[in-house]
């Protein structure tokens, strides 16, 4: 977990992704119990509301799902759906910009892979 939140995003989605980054990560896996809201709410000492909309996102998106009196657990898939997704957003964000920018300046798409097979060797 993540010890300090900050004010880039809404603290609720904040904890949203601090469970989405540890799916991602693997320290959360599939069929696992999340931390509940008493231990976010207490060790991020953050009101137990807030813990509880950004947890409730993560069920509306079918990332994690409740156990009646039990807490919440990570959905089968949940890995491979957001991976799924942070490669769409990358692909977005970083490739599409990145070939548009090669693009301007005249460069093929083998010159970049090149660039960027140099730079891994660094």
């Amino acid at each position: 977990m993540k010890p300090i939140l900050d004010e880039s995003l809404p603290i609720f989605q904040q904890i949203a992704q601090i469970v989405i980054n540890d799916i991602v990560e693997g320290h959360l896996k599939e069929g696992e119990q999340v931390p509940s809201e008493n231990e976010l709410s207490n060790f991020y000492n953050i009101n137990r509301a807030t813990v509880r909309k950004g947890l409730q996102t993560l069920v509306d998106e079918e990332i994690i799902f409740k156990k009646r009196g039990i807490g919440m657990f990570v959905m089968e898939g949940a890995k491979t759906k957001l991976l799924d997704e942070r490669k769409k957003q990358y692909r977005n964000e970083y490739i599409l910009p990145l070939l548009e920018e090669a693009k301007r300046l005249g460069m093929s798409v083998e010159t970049v892979v090149k660039l960027i097979k140099e730079e891994e060797k660094n």
